[in-house]
């Protein structure tokens, strides 16, 4: 498979404003307390944030005590990335930071003790040659897997840089039920049920997505490439690299409907259909 686009730097301020700027978004209300949960970042720990992006989650990491290391393909993202840094967003939004004392103290936090500083590096997942074996206790990749190409180069890196028993935690739009261009909710009328229609699922496929819905003009369209798999597609290269899958979690949505005449359903099925997969693969 010849390699792709798959970078977001061409939509870099506007996926950084998305992210950043909602205090409402997913990455704040269910991805963040999750992997925060999970990844139990702490003092002593080295945590690699593998396609970091402008960095939210490895701000976090590196604000809890931890030494990180973060990547991505992306330089005009990287640039960011150390921009928020220097600036001390610790994984608030830009809003609330502006709005409190937060962006002061973790600034003065991360000054005073370098270890908590973060080093960026512009490369893809599948060349961490920045890395030397056997250096992280953990390794993380937040909602980019669906995104990368090289997905069993990519394991192979991650358990390369990972002590023995160092663990791999990664994040993806969950591959059963948020499949791009074949999946899609529907309401039966009826049963007066909301229910997830999902057109394929088995087959590996390569996904166009345009990064600009809004843009009219077909000149300023920028693209980039998803990549959809089932789970044994992520199942059978974490094997090959050594890994041990330890963990498995679904989780949903924390939105809820407006008032009308279909909001509870809304509501009951936006339980039961998961938007997210978290995988933690342990090296053996």
């Amino acid at each position: 498979m010849s390699e792709k686009n798959t970078s977001w730097g061409a939509v870099a301020d506007w996926y950084d404003e998305a992210i950043e700027g909602s205090s409402d978004s997913y990455q704040q209300k269910v991805i963040l307390p999750n992997i925060k949960r999970l990844v139990d970042a702490k003092e002593g720990m080295n945590i690699l944030d593998v396609a970091c992006g402008q960095g939210f989650f490895a701000r976090t990491f590196a604000v809890a005590g931890a030494t990180v290391s973060a990547c991505d393909i992306s330089p005009e993202l990287v640039k960011l990335a150390k921009e928020r840094v220097a600036a001390g967003f610790a994984g608030t939004s830009k809003a609330e930071a502006d709005s409190s004392d937060v962006n002061s103290k973790v600034k003065a936090m991360l000054e005073s003790n370098p270890a908590n500083k973060i080093n960026f590096h512009v490369t893809p997942s599948d060349k961490l040659d920045f890395a030397k074996d056997a250096t992280f206790d953990t390794v993380v990749i937040i909602l980019a897997l669906q995104n990368i190409e090289k997905l069993a180069e990519t394991f192979a890196e991650c358990s390369r840089v990972l002590k023995p028993n160092g663990r791999l935690v990664f994040v993806v739009n969950h591959p059963a039920y948020r499949i791009p261009q074949a999946s899609s909710w529907q309401w039966d009328e009826k049963t007066a049920k909301q229910f997830r229609r999902v057109d394929m699922y088995m087959s590996d496929r390569t996904i166009k997505i345009d990064m600009t819905p809004g843009e009219v003009l077909a000149s300023k369209k920028k693209y980039t490439v998803s990549f959809h798999r089932p789970l044994q597609s992520y199942f059978k290269p974490l094997h090959k690299a050594g890994f041990a899958v330890t963990r498995l979690e679904e989780w949903i949505s924390h939105k809820t409907s407006q008032a009308g005449p279909r909001a509870s359903e809304e509501d009951r099925i936006r339980k039961e259909i998961p938007m997210f997969l978290c995988l933690e693969a342990t090296k053996l």
